[in-house]
């Protein structure tokens, strides 16, 4: 089943390769989207793919990568656009 969640992550989240984590797991789950970091400190990701595939990202944004603390999650479940091919990392 197509899906398509919008996330923030709020914590030490930046300068702990978090967007990199996040965009090499999606990559290899297939699924599309992208992250990018926010001015505000947070992270920021979109993904939309299989379901299954988005839920294990998201699980992954619960902890994050080595050296990140994540002190809240916020998923947004939105209807599937059909339009990514791919996963970036926005600048």
């Amino acid at each position: 089943m197509k899906a398509r969640a919008h996330v923030y992550v709020s914590g030490r989240v930046q300068g702990v390769f978090f967007r990199s984590s996040v965009a090499d797991l999606a990559e290899s789950l297939r699924v599309g989207g992208w992250v990018k970091n926010l001015r505000d400190g947070r992270v920021e990701t979109v993904i939309e793919g299989e379901k299954d595939e988005i839920d294990k990202v998201v699980k992954f944004c619960q902890k994050g990568p080595p050296g990140a603390y994540v002190t809240d999650l916020k998923v947004e479940w939105e209807e599937p656009r059909g339009e990514f091919l791919t996963f970036q990392i926005l600048y």
